[in-house]
């Protein structure tokens, strides 16, 4: 077995509960070194070649060191057990009643991470911007000053 020393945590950097958390983590006392990555980025795609992004923006995805790769609930899991603080609970959800638990959680933030943008996530790259006073508006990629040419 091949120790764990440092964590690549992807989350997406468009959601605000995913950089809520990532901020958190980063405050908080670890045993294993925390590195947050934005999901889908270049950064993320140099450093992990051959993981499916797409995917990582669907799904909580964290990689190991040695290339171990955690998602949904056993994400979670290992994030918590690189805290100091949290590496008991992460033991305790790592049991066949505690993951029920941890699916549980990532399940319901999945379905509030869904349920602030109508169920789907608006992305800057794809033209969305939030502006907290007027909500999302789009603007289709190219089109900054408002004039784009239809096909």
């Amino acid at each position: 077995m091949t120790p764990v020393r440092r964590l690549t945590v992807l989350y997406d950097a468009e959601c605000g509960l995913c950089v809520h958390v990532r901020d958190w983590l980063l405050r908080q006392p670890r045993l294993v070194e925390l590195e947050p990555v934005p999901a889908g980025s270049d950064a993320a795609r140099r450093r992990l070649p051959d993981l499916d992004h797409a995917a990582t923006l669907d799904e909580i995805t964290v990689v190991g060191d040695a290339g171990q790769v955690y998602r949904s609930a056993a994400a979670w899991i290992v994030v918590l057990w690189a805290l100091r603080a949290h590496r008991p609970l992460a033991h305790r959800l790592s049991t066949p009643s505690g993951a029920r638990l941890a699916k549980g959680a990532v399940l319901a933030a999945a379905k509030w991470r869904g349920s602030r943008w109508g169920g789907q996530v608006y992305r800057r790259a794809d033209g969305w911007t939030y502006d907290p006073r007027a909500g999302w508006t789009y603007r289709a990629p190219g089109c900054a000053d408002g004039a784009c040419a239809t096909g």
